[in-house]
């Protein structure tokens, strides 16, 4: 699909959805593509995320790929300079103006490839992902398998509780859930035991 874009203009590729889903192994797949075909590439992970490396991508099914830790949006810009293509692996986690930097980035010719969260464990837009899909040309939203009833899961449970919207972690922390079987999240964190779905309409 995307041998239709002009050569030498760049564009934002966005890989969203919730938790085990596959957007970091789908983003390493398309880095290692680029790679393949003799573009010069780089990826980005939030300094935040060190659940299985410190500055490794690795996705939960253990893919991995070699980036460079960043806390700010800023970070990626002056970095970013040499490369054709670019990764930005959790894309909710980086800090500052991350649209403004993507759109720049596309405008002098990049290709930029960001996956993220579209939604927090509360089913709120996660920032600044829902924007950044407006800003991309390209738009892949997968769907993870509900570790409840195994139907398909676009939504993140955070099991054990704990408010604070950026908590990272893995299976010990959080579950990929269906519209039915996803829990509304109480003030402190905790599920409330109703599902997101009202089969009653109440």
């Amino acid at each position: 699909m995307l041998n239709i874009v002009p050569k030498g203009t760049g564009w934002v590729e966005v890989i969203c959805g919730c938790m085990f889903s596959g957007k970091t192994e789908e983003m390493i797949r398309r880095l290692r593509r680029a790679r393949i075909a003799q573009q010069t590439a780089i990826v980005f992970k939030p300094v935040i995320d060190d659940r299985y490396d410190v500055t490794d991508v690795v996705s939960h099914s253990e893919q991995r790929i070699q980036s460079v830790p960043v806390k700010t949006a800023r970070a990626i810009e002056e970095k970013a300079a040499d490369y054709q293509v670019i990764g930005i692996d959790e894309g909710q986690f980086i800090e500052g103006d991350l649209v403004a930097v993507v759109r720049r980035l596309a405008n002098i010719g990049k290709r930029v490839v960001v996956a993220g969260l579209d939604t927090d464990y509360r089913g709120i837009p996660f920032e600044p992902m829902p924007q950044l899909m407006c800003e991309a040309e390209f738009v892949t939203k997968l769907t993870a398998v509900c570790h409840q009833c195994g139907a398909p899961a676009h939504r993140t449970q955070r099991i054990g509780g704990g408010k604070e919207r950026v908590v990272v972690g893995g299976t010990e922390r959080y579950q990929a859930r269906c519209r039915s079987c996803w829990e509304e999240p109480t003030e402190d964190g905790e599920a409330t035991g109703q599902t997101g779905l009202d089969l009653n309409g109440e």
